[in-house]
């Protein structure tokens, strides 16, 4: 049997599954036939769920059933939604519904990704020249310094000294980059939540963490209470989705206020400050007219629209001053370099 929790599939492999699944189920063809065809052409991991799913079905278990096997695919959210629609037969119009959840999940992660995509490969490329000068360029020139017998200013002597440094004990520098890219990982692998709260609490980015904790929390709510889930149920599955402790704990403390006999509003009210008050003013309004999905929908569109603008704030904010400091530390190691040399030109017109 295979190992269903080892089991991974795209992005847009998930997309393909869910929206043919939905579409020919609107069609009215039954979910045997369904999978039957989507097997013809599937490979890789999406075969593995379809053929565990043809089998689930020919023994009479549910799609949902099925679908929890295999969990880094279909998360609690999602295994759930699909098992609501089940028993309010409701399949095909929720399969469209995550299609485009799941759509634009994707597009949101994206937007992430690629925001910091520029920085980190201005700091690749910086730490790559600095490491090329430091290895292959500086210790030919410091050669050359030395056989001229140059005084060299304090700026190049410390250039020359970490190149040493490092030409000298590559081994140990190797071990020692190695060592600590280990340790991350371990503690990264052993200690996650530790180190994600960390990373986390960095100034710029908690701000930004924090808006995209309310937009997934309030688009999985979203999905849920339009499935029909309890909004207890549904609450407690969208501590799953968040990533910080302390939108998890706000998210725990919403349920028990529900449970206490009191709103979702009251809820979220209890931690003003943190939750934006255009999130609590909908969410009422919603709570008011019996539409509270639609407004989780609204709130969680625009929520999506913050984090962009933000990102390309910040991005924009990142990238000048990076390119700043790349600037300063390339400039100045290279006029470690020139100095010198203008210094012993000097003394070479002197003495003529």
């Amino acid at each position: 049997m295979a190992d269903y929790l080892k089991v991974t599939i795209s992005a847009s492999e998930k997309i393909s599954l869910v929206g043919n699944m939905a579409t020919m189920l609107t069609a009215g063809i039954p979910i045997l036939e369904i999978v039957n065809s989507l097997l013809e052409d599937s490979k890789g991991g999406q075969k593995e769920i379809l053929t565990a799913l043809r089998d689930d079905i020919n023994q009479g278990k549910q799609i949902h059933a099925s679908f929890a096997k295999f969990p880094r695919v279909f998360d609690k959210v999602t295994v759930n939604v699909i098992k609501a629609s089940e028993e309010a037969g409701t399949l095909e119009v929720t399969l469209n519904d995550l299609k485009e959840t799941i759509r634009k999940e994707i597009e949101f992660n994206d937007k992430v990704r690629s925001s910091f995509l520029y920085p980190a490969f201005i700091g690749v490329t910086f730490v790559g020249i600095l490491l090329l000068n430091l290895f292959f360029v500086i210790p030919k020139i410091a050669v050359v310094f030395k056989n001229l017998r140059v005084d060299l200013p304090i700026p190049t002597r410390i250039l020359i000294f970490l190149s040493d440094l490092l030409t000298q004990n590559t081994l140990w520098v190797a071990l020692g980059i190695g060592g600590t890219i280990l340790g991350i990982y371990l503690l990264f692998h052993f200690k996650r939540n530790f180190v994600l709260g960390i990373f986390f609490s960095l100034p710029l980015i908690s701000n930004v963490v924090k808006l995209i904790d309310l937009t997934r929390f309030s688009r999985s709510l979203y999905l849920l209470l339009y499935s029909g889930l309890p909004i207890t149920e549904a609450l407690e599955l969208t501590t799953d989705v968040v990533s910080t402790r302390r939108m998890s704990k706000i998210v725990e403390n919403c349920k028990e206020t529900i449970m206490g006999g009191k709103k979702l509003s009251d809820g979220l009210r209890s931690s003003q400050g943190y939750i934006p008050i255009i999130m609590i003013k909908l969410i009422e309004a919603g709570e008011k007219t019996g539409t509270l999905d639609k407004s989780m929908l609204e709130i969680s569109e625009y929520f999506d629209y913050t984090v962009t603008n933000t990102l390309k704030n910040l991005t924009t904010l990142i990238e000048p001053v990076m390119l700043v400091l790349v600037g300063i530390v390339v400039g100045g190691m290279m006029l470690s370099i020139i100095a010198p040399i203008y210094g012993l030109i000097s003394q070479v017109g002197s003495v003529r």
